[in-house]
């Protein structure tokens, strides 16, 4: 089996709305900790307990490094792709070329087709995206789809090429 990986691709979410709202969320939780669990005065007009503020504050900066550590991580190599959404999938998920009928590039739309971005999807039709619209089509013997988002879509399809494995729509 040749390790030898002749693609690489790290992405991570982007997306300024999410920042921006994962900031605000964060920004308000530990204001309103601050205010009435260290200064003493109830924050709000209908103040949470201490515990219940300290929770949901251990919640959203939770959240906030969960989101800043995900990452879709896609590598190709002689014997297939691997995938892993870090830290949700803390092994790489593979893809024998054997075990596919098609792999290709492809651009598709991920909020009709997936409903947005992430681990998206169920059954037999699934994608794993943080960003763009463009994406690496699998489709397995037994028919399932997996779509891998992709920002060097070009760069994907010419290694596809090289290796024997792109499939033309």
């Amino acid at each position: 089996m040749n390790n030898k990986i002749f693609f690489s691709e790290q992405q991570r979410f982007k997306q300024v709305w999410l920042w921006i709202c994962l900031f605000g969320i964060n920004g308000i939780s530990i204001y309103g900790l601050i205010k009435q669990v260290i200064l003493g005065s109830p924050f709000g007009n209908a103040p949470s307990s201490n515990m219940e503020l300290i929770i949901l504050t251990l919640f959203t900066v939770s959240l906030f490094f969960l989101f800043f550590n995900l990452r879709l991580e896609t590598n190709i190599k002689a014997d297939g792709i691997y995938v892993r959404f870090f830290p949700l999938q803390l092994t790489f998920k593979y893809y024998s070329w054997d075990k596919l009928t098609r792999s290709f590039v492809r651009q598709y739309n991920p909020i009709s087709e997936y409903g947005g971005w992430g681990f998206r999807g169920f059954g037999k039709n699934r994608a794993l995206n943080v960003s763009g619209n463009k994406g690496i089509q699998l489709v397995t013997q037994d028919g399932s789809k997996l779509l891998i988002g992709t920002n060097k879509a070009d760069e994907v399809t010419e290694i596809l090429k090289e290796l024997g494995h792109l499939t033309i729509e």
